[in-house]
């Protein structure tokens, strides 16, 4: 059985409300249930989103996508596609779609603040003459998410606003940052993948594989 050293747990959603209140009419008619050409010219800026899912028990994931701005195929007001580049073969999103078709969007555009979130319900597809539509480099991908899109609404900026992430100044400096070569090295704990072997591994994934 694990343990934990939460002391106070909430346990109702009464017990939030008290403490937070609830949302202004504004927030509470935000959401629109299709993609309008707002959330079309949105997406048609954004070069990143972060994709979430969870598996049939519930254990939840999140992943980004990214790729040049417009890189999400809009087909309709309900639905839009997310091309597959090659990654690390986990396939951890496309597992937890398989057993559970739920899936959470979060658009971003570099230096805006705001966001646009979705959900909805998610297959994968192999469509090629969809797939044919979303080439980067002259590659096709081989799959893609297909989302049928049940929520859209835009997300505040307090929490850009907060961590200041589009303002360079409060970057840490480049000697600063975690070595992740070091990090992986350590987390697989193998003779067979020393820093220098990771290090070279990531770099010729980043050069040669990104397509």
């Amino acid at each position: 059985m694990s343990t934990h050293p939460f002391q106070q747990i909430i346990t109702s959603e009464q017990e939030i409300r008290d403490l937070v209140g609830y949302p202004s009419e504004l927030v509470q008619k935000k959401t629109i249930t299709h993609i309008d050409q707002h959330c079309r010219d949105f997406i048609a800026l954004s070069p990143l989103l972060f994709v979430s899912t969870a598996d049939g028990q519930g254990r939840c994931d999140v992943s980004p996508r990214g790729d040049a701005p417009g890189f999400v195929l809009v087909m309709d007001k309900q639905h839009l596609v997310i091309p597959e580049r090659p990654g690390n073969r986990r396939i951890d999103s496309f597992r937890n779609i398989l057993e559970n078709p739920r899936i959470g969007l979060l658009f971003m555009i570099p230096g805006l603040e705001e966001t646009l979130r979705m959900n909805g319900k998610a297959v994968i597809i192999k469509d090629e003459a969809i797939l044919g539509r979303m080439k980067a480099r002259d590659k096709q991908p081989l799959l893609g998410i297909g989302v049928e899109v049940e929520e859209c609404f835009i997300h505040c900026a307090k929490a850009f606003k907060r961590s200041g992430v589009w303002d360079a100044k409060t970057w840490s400096p480049g000697n600063a940052l975690p070595s992740i070569p070091a990090i992986l090295a350590a987390h697989v704990n193998s003779k067979a993948y020393p820093i220098d072997v990771i290090e070279k591994g990531l770099q010729e994934s980043y050069v040669k594989r990104l397509y």
